[in-house]
């Protein structure tokens, strides 16, 4: 059998998000971009605003959210994003969130993530880092399906922009024990289990939804410095450095690292194909489940495009989010 051809774009790992967006016309386009207050989010959220997009700020920090929407109307002048409080973690904030939106959705950007420095859980018991960068974003496009169906109908199509991270190739997802119950507790481990599930998500949302217009693709932003690494632990930071120094990545800067994100938002290459990993904002290629990290720092794992996984880790998650 003939390998497909990977899907390709004219950008590159140095390419910025001003660039993705340059000639691109997103007036009408109603997007949500999760932790949109700082970091990839902020950057995602400004270029399509710059671009003419109406864009709501999901965060959980509404000051923080303010602050934001503040900096992208002074930088795009004048237009400024809504900004609605969401704390992923916590779903009697989801509730509020979904039910309130009215309207067509035409682009959902899960950018928000959490990385712990030790095992924390929410009021459901559920690991954090799991909780937060997975379920949380799952609950969040169950509840707007109909509003990503209703603005593909109007537009020809809707994506969901879900983002993981190189991290996923340090751990598939243990069926038999999602939440740390019983197996000693590894952040880093934790969040290369929530970043191969945000993969798996971009697979199982388009075999689902993709008759209906919506299509998503997970994407790998690279390095870049964040917030998100504010609360990492000195053996997490020695990880880190040892990653970079191995020449897994090179540090990009925000606007780099926002590129491709928005290549999967907008690039026509992704308007109607989903299940994708991005890396450098091209498709990445697959390399197998035991492949070392450090000779194929742009390549996806299998256990992160795997259909059956994907599929049944979509009703794991859908069960987990009934109780």
């Amino acid at each position: 059998m003939t390998a497909r051809e990977l899907l390709s774009t004219s950008f590159t790992a140095s390419s910025t998000a001003d660039e993705v967006v340059r000639g691109v016309d997103l007036t009408g386009i109603r997007a949500i971009v999760t932790g949109g207050s700082s970091g990839i989010g902020i950057e995602t959220a400004r270029a399509l605003t710059a671009a003419g997009a109406q864009v709501t700020l999901a965060v959980r920090n509404t000051a923080a959210g303010d602050a934001a929407a503040e900096t992208i109307e002074r930088s795009t002048g004048g237009i400024r994003p809504r900004v609605v409080r969401l704390d992923l973690a916590d779903r009697t904030t989801l509730t509020p969130f979904v039910d309130a939106w009215s309207g067509p959705l035409h682009l959902l950007i899960n950018n928000a993530g959490v990385v712990t420095g030790g095992l924390e859980r929410t009021g459901e018991g559920w690991e954090l880092q799991f909780a937060t960068n997975h379920l949380g974003h799952l609950a969040l496009a169950l509840g707007l399906h109909d509003a990503l169906a209703l603005g593909a109908s109007e537009r020809g199509g809707a994506r969901i922009v879900s983002v993981s991270s190189t991290a996923h190739m340090r751990s598939g997802i243990d069926f038999d024990d999602l939440h740390f119950e019983r197996r000693s507790y590894d952040p880093q481990i934790a969040y290369a289990q929530s970043k191969t599930a945000n993969s798996l998500f971009a697979v199982e949302a388009t075999r689902l939804w993709a008759s209906d217009g919506v299509v998503t693709n997970a994407v790998n932003p690279g390095g870049v410095a964040t917030g998100l690494q504010r609360n990492f632990t000195a053996q997490q930071k020695q990880s880190l450095d040892a990653a970079e120094a191995a020449g897994v990545f090179t540090y990009k800067t925000v606007q780099q690292g926002a590129a491709t994100s928005l290549v999967a938002a907008v690039a026509p290459e992704f308007a109607h194909s989903g299940g994708h990993y991005l890396d450098d904002a091209q498709e990445a290629y697959t390399v197998p489940n035991d492949a070392d990290l450090a000779q194929h720092p742009h390549g996806v794992k299998e256990w992160a495009l795997d259909p059956a996984i994907a599929k049944r880790l979509w009703a794991v998650s859908t069960d987990l989010l009934r109780v």
